[in-house]
């Protein structure tokens, strides 16, 4: 099989992975991730398998799928943010701060409010409300449609009126 035959079969694998995934069909969609992972390894397939087992709860598997993405391709910036949305589902709040620094300056990321929101949860967490705040507007100013980031800015600023 050509490399161009095996990136289209491990794209339609992803692809039909992905919905599977979104119809809540976990263990199938885990399959056809690995299908596509083994016709032709991405970072985005690592990743969205990663992604699946959080749904089932498996937290280190989740990571570790996010750690085999960050090796093929360490400018892709989505594992990065998952690994430390994952990090706080664990309640590891301060073992996440790093993961959502390096999501930020990752260069291949489309998703970028994502990071400084999750940065924004762990400051609230942690009480310091002026950071919260700010991150909160960050991811806010990127993307004028991210109602939760609006939401976590308009909480934190009633706390202080």
């Amino acid at each position: 099989m050509s490399d161009d035959d095996s990136r289209q079969t491990a794209a339609d694998y992803f692809q039909k992975a992905y919905e599977l995934q979104m119809q809540g069909e976990y263990q199938q969609a885990i399959e056809l991730y690995s299908r596509s992972i083994e016709a032709f390894a991405t970072a985005e397939a690592y990743t969205f398998r990663g992604w699946t087992y959080s749904f089932l709860g498996d937290y280190e598997r989740a990571i570790a799928e996010c750690l085999q993405a960050i090796k093929l391709d360490p400018e892709f910036g989505n594992p990065y943010n998952d690994i430390g949305a994952y990090l706080i589902e664990q309640e590891k709040w301060d073992e996440a701060v790093p993961w959502f620094q390096k999501a930020m300056l990752a260069s291949r990321y489309e998703a970028r409010p994502y990071p400084h929101f999750n940065l924004g949860r762990v400051y609230e967490h942690k009480r310091n409300w002026q950071k919260a705040k700010e991150c909160y507007a960050m991811a806010y100013s990127m993307d004028k449609r991210y109602v939760a980031a609006l939401a976590g800015v308009r909480r934190l600023r009633a706390m202080f009126n």
